[in-house]
């Protein structure tokens, strides 16, 4: 059992070292003063780090700052929006819709079975000559 986990460990090994490499070339440092400027080769963005205690502490730019944050209300004043006007849809309609609403299906069902009688009454006087 220890033989198959070690194996194991040793063939995973290299995909271990081959993410980590991608995820190296993705951010490039470079230094500016007391603290360095980390670009992010996938989205573009840029970030503002310094050393804390051995630790590279990040936080966005103030240029991307202040866009991810109008970014932030738009899409609040929207989903606003939204949700009001879904509440407007919502809305049952009035007595006086489903009272207008029904006699207009009632006048259209009156005039269908009006053409039914006349339908039946023309195929009773003139019938169809019957094949046999």
């Amino acid at each position: 059992m220890k033989i198959l986990v070690l194996t194991l460990g040793v063939l995973l090994l290299p995909l271990g070292a081959a993410a980590a490499e991608a995820d190296a070339s993705r951010f490039q440092l470079e230094k500016s003063g007391d603290h360095f400027v980390r670009l992010d080769r996938q989205t573009g963005a840029m970030s503002i780090c310094q050393d804390k205690d051995g630790t590279l502490v990040c936080r966005m730019a103030a240029d991307e700052r202040a866009a991810y944050e109008d970014e932030l209300d738009r899409l609040s004043e929207r989903v606003t929006k939204l949700e009001q006007g879904s509440l407007v849809q919502r809305a049952l309609p009035s007595d006086a819709e489903i009272d207008r609403s029904i006699s207009i299906m009632e006048k259209m069902m009156k005039s269908f079975m009006g053409m039914v009688k006349e339908f039946q009454a023309e195929e009773k006087a003139n019938p169809l000559p019957q094949k046999t």
